[in-house]
């Protein structure tokens, strides 16, 4: 993140749902939403980056993105992950909270996520929690599209590398005696091993027996100096916009820091499986990612 200044991949994140729903046939993921919480002017703006139409100190074309254009770049680079990683979550949010009295759902990193908005579940408390500037940033575009705010939803803004996850969530309303899901989606990416794992412990500390926490991360082969992966080419963009992602995990790794700070893994799917449950038959330039992995863990009932 940089400082004083709203996440560019929370954008370009939002940017790739809400090109996929309007554009995309056979959808991975329907966020419906997109589109508007993300705005004309500013989804005009990132298809210009992304179609290489920004010259370097930020100037942009006087006329708009050709919003109805399909262009490979975007179903190759940039849909796959943001699209299989947010239906993999809300898929295994929904079979969590189904039958329960209570639920919590705290989506670390919400960046322009819009759950809040297409959730009809009125048991599900949604905790947002992000940087104060990009949640700042959303909170405005809420305000100007006159969305109203549903009463199960709780806005915390967090600096994850300064700030305590457990006071800011419990200021919040937040009960660590309820059932909770957590969510870590694109986050991973941008933490070193010793962040993540204070990041788990702190989880861990909240998180009832029982609760659930689905995250994705790229695998110790996306940053080797040979890598010619697409995630390394997405990392050489995300690296030039002030966001450098930081590390590759490996599942023994992960599976060692999930372990140690009291969860199990449920549900480990790798690039083919993601590949079967999402992109199977598809005739478009989607296919999963070759080193994007997905995890649904579960904190050990004792």
């Amino acid at each position: 993140m940089i400082a004083a200044q709203e996440s560019m991949t929370a954008k370009l994140c939002s940017f790739a749902r809400a090109y996929h729903s309007m554009l995309g046939k056979n959808k991975i993921f329907d966020d419906y939403l997109a589109y508007d919480i993300i705005g004309k002017d500013e989804y005009d703006k990132i298809g210009d980056l992304l179609k290489g139409k920004a010259v370097s100190d930020g100037y942009l074309p006087r006329y708009g993105f050709e919003s109805l254009q399909v262009f490979d770049e975007m179903d190759h680079y940039f849909s796959p992950v943001a699209l299989s990683r947010i239906a993999f979550a809300e898929r295994a949010l929904e079979r969590f909270a189904r039958g329960r009295a209570e639920c919590q759902y705290v989506i670390c990193g919400a960046g322009m996520d819009t759950f809040a908005f297409r959730n009809t579940d009125e048991v599900v408390q949604i905790f947002e929690l992000d940087h104060p500037d990009t949640q700042a940033y959303k909170l405005r575009r809420i305000h100007d599209l006159r969305w109203e705010i549903p009463r199960n939803v709780h806005y915390a803004a967090i600096d994850f590398e300064r700030d305590d996850l457990g006071k800011i969530l419990l200021r919040s309303g937040f009960h660590p005696y309820e059932s909770s899901f957590f969510s870590l989606l694109g986050v991973s990416y941008y933490l070193t091993p010793a962040a993540f794992r204070e990041f788990v412990r702190s989880i861990s500390i909240l998180a009832s027996p029982g609760s659930q926490f689905v995250l994705d991360f790229p695998d110790e082969s996306t940053f080797q100096p040979d890598s010619a992966s697409r995630v390394r080419r997405l990392a050489e963009l995300t690296e030039r916009l002030g966001e450098p992602m930081r590390h590759g995990f490996s599942l023994d790794e992960m599976r060692e820091i999930l372990t140690a700070e009291g969860f199990v893994i449920r549900i480990h799917e790798a690039p083919a499986d993601i590949q079967r449950h999402f992109f199977a038959g598809r005739t478009d330039q989607q296919q999963a990612m070759e080193n994007i992995h997905f995890l649904l863990a579960e904190k050990k009932r004792n």
